[in-house]
């Protein structure tokens, strides 16, 4: 089984799932590819508002339900960040590339951890001395690593990734694909739970 993993880096629902979705893809034996897509152009391009936009009731009630989510989780975050929204294509490329030229397990491993910087340690994965201290931070050589995420290819290699996300149906961060099912948001985990239960 394999589960595709389309995330935002800045996303706090992202941030929310990190460690449930890699808890699930080990328990059921699934193999997981992180896919740091553009939700800047998935949202106009699927009907969504990036948040400047949504209405007041909405941006509301998101706070309201972050902090839920953080009590039922026990996942400290912080509601409104210093660093929100950070830069996010630098961070993107590089965990692409790492992702393409290292593994996997490496990449989700460098994406979980800028989520972390941003919605808990207050820190700024935008700066790229900061970003090269969180690569270190997970066992890979920042000075590789951030010369390999600047070679515009990642940066190419991130655009058709973000095409190819709409062409299969995502609206939404995060969204797990299993096969032909997809579930959008961390709150949908029990499910995607249950489609790796069923094989």
């Amino acid at each position: 089984m394999h589960i595709d993993y389309y995330a935002s880096l800045n996303s706090p629902w992202t941030h929310l799932g990190a460690a449930r979705i890699e808890a699930l893809a080990a328990q059921y034996g699934a193999s997981l590819r992180i896919w740091p897509v553009d939700f800047g152009t998935i949202f106009p391009a699927s009907g969504g508002f990036p948040l400047p936009k949504r209405s007041p009731q909405r941006q509301a009630y998101r706070l309201q339900e972050l902090a839920r989510w953080r009590e039922h989780l026990g996942i400290p975050i912080h509601i409104q960040p210093k660093h929100f929204p950070a830069k996010e294509l630098p961070a993107a490329t590089c965990v692409i590339a790492v992702r393409e030229t290292i593994g996997d397990a490496e990449a989700i491993r460098l994406g979980h951890r800028i989520l972390k910087a941003c919605w808990e340690d207050e820190l700024d994965p935008g700066d790229l001395p900061t970003l090269g201290r969180l690569i270190a931070e997970v066992g890979l050589d920042a000075e590789r690593v951030l010369a390999l995420g600047q070679e515009p290819r990642w940066a190419e290699k991130r655009a058709a990734d973000t095409q190819a996300a709409l062409a299969r149906g995502v609206f939404g961060a995060p969204t797990y694909v299993i096969g032909d099912d997809i579930f959008w948001g961390q709150d949908r985990l029990e499910f995607v739970a249950r489609r790796l239960a069923q094989g």
